[in-house]
């Protein structure tokens, strides 16, 4: 098979990409390695950037996203039984986020992908980027049962951390940045519309909590467990009994309760690969990077990296100019760094370490003071949250 980019990985950002270069008149194939089930249901972020709507929308893909995503113009922070709202629009000019689940992200992009873009192949197990240093590089692939090679202008690694694009980067060449946090995520899918119409991050001395939602109808809620948390250790009146705790505020709120439906853990971690692109190779989202999910940035990440590639071939096309190409790690890397700054800082801001002292407890409430009673402080968060440039 020949192609002018061969896309590795079929999460949100390698369809992504794929619908911007199939808007841009670019062919590309996309091998991925499960099947559309899989992709489809795997349950990932739900916070959307203003920057990812907006080119969601340009893409053509923000039809059921625009009906069924809920804009959110804020969200609240809660510690010591107060609750603080940060007013995103007034804060940033206008921007805000929206809820729209990464599984649904994906069912858009599929669907149009398959009917008016390129091949997008699924069960295609890429087995390695070879040559990538080359002006030919080639993607060897099992489908079907069958061993195939695609062969192309460019390769896109957007395969996640475990996939083969990054190990085609010479580890002479590779630096690793990497954070590992002593605790983790269990979030659970609950049938009860949510207790709040915005999202909110509580600070308390057992531990983090977050509400969110997935629909009108259907919550999305985190409690901080200790790091290799076994999530079927927790039962659901347990899991209950522990948000209301660190969710509890002063005024008359409450927590509803209703059916869990699922329960998982995520580790937590903090991860950055340079350089982002070796030859005709260039990595994207969690191939090269990965975020503690606290600040939301994950997937709006990788959404940047793509669009910062696509821009930049469509440029080499109509210019000649290899000068966006040659600056694709350059730019992302100062987007991710500013991701990684802010969602480590809203990890220590508001998660409890294991050893913390009363030192530390103090200076986290200090900081949540300073946001709450200082518009330039909470101003950076509100900009930080809503997203940095993807220019």
């Amino acid at each position: 098979m020949r192609t002018t980019v061969g896309i590795v990985g079929a999460g949100p950002a390698g369809l992504l990409l794929a619908r911007l270069l199939h808007t841009a008149g670019i062919d590309s194939v996309v091998l991925e390695s499960r099947d559309r089930a899989y992709v489809e249901q795997r349950q990932r972020a739900g916070i959307l950037e203003q920057g990812t709507v907006d080119v969601l929308r340009a893409a053509g893909a923000g039809a059921r996203m625009d009906r069924e995503g809920l804009r959110h113009d804020g969200i609240e922070l809660r510690w010591a039984g107060r609750r603080h709202r940060v007013d995103l629009p007034a804060l940033t000019g206008g921007r805000s986020v929206t809820v729209y689940a990464q599984t649904e992200v994906c069912k858009d992009l599929i669907a149009l992908q398959l009917e008016e873009g390129g091949p997008l192949l699924f069960g295609a197990e890429a087995l390695a980027v070879e040559d990538a240093g080359t002006a030919r590089p080639r993607i060897p692939f099992r489908h079907q049962g069958r061993a195939d090679v695609l062969e192309c202008d460019y390769v896109v690694g957007c395969d996640g951390f475990w996939g083969v694009s990054r190990k085609a980067v010479p580890a002479a060449l590779s630096r690793t940045f990497e954070r590992t946090y002593p605790f983790g995520w269990l979030g659970v899918l609950a049938d009860v519309a949510p207790s709040h119409d915005e999202l909110v991050y509580a600070r308390h001395d057992r531990g983090f909590a977050l509400l969110s939602m997935r629909s009108p109808s259907v919550s999305r809620l985190y409690l901080q467990v200790p790091a290799g948390t076994d999530a079927e250790s927790w039962g659901d009146d347990e899991i209950w009994a522990e948000l209301e705790r660190r969710f509890a505020t002063d005024d008359d709120w409450t927590l509803e309760r209703g059916p869990i439906t699922q329960k998982s853990v995520t580790p937590m971690r903090s991860f950055v690969h340079e350089p982002m692109r070796h030859g005709r190779l260039f990595l994207a989202g969690d191939a090269a990077h990965i975020v503690p999910p606290t600040g939301a940035k994950g997937l709006n990440l990788a959404v940047g990296d793509v669009v910062t590639f696509a821009r930049a071939l469509v440029h080499r096309r109509e210019t000649g100019s290899a000068d966006l190409l040659d600056a694709y790690a350059r730019t992302c890397l100062g987007r991710v760094w500013q991701a990684e700054r802010f969602s480590h800082d809203m990890t220590a801001l508001l998660h409890r370490a294991p050893d913390a002292t009363p030192f530390e407890d103090r200076l986290q409430l200090a900081r949540l003071e300073r946001i709450a009673s200082s518009r330039a402080a909470e101003a950076d968060l509100a900009e930080a949250y809503t997203g940095f440039p993807l220019d």
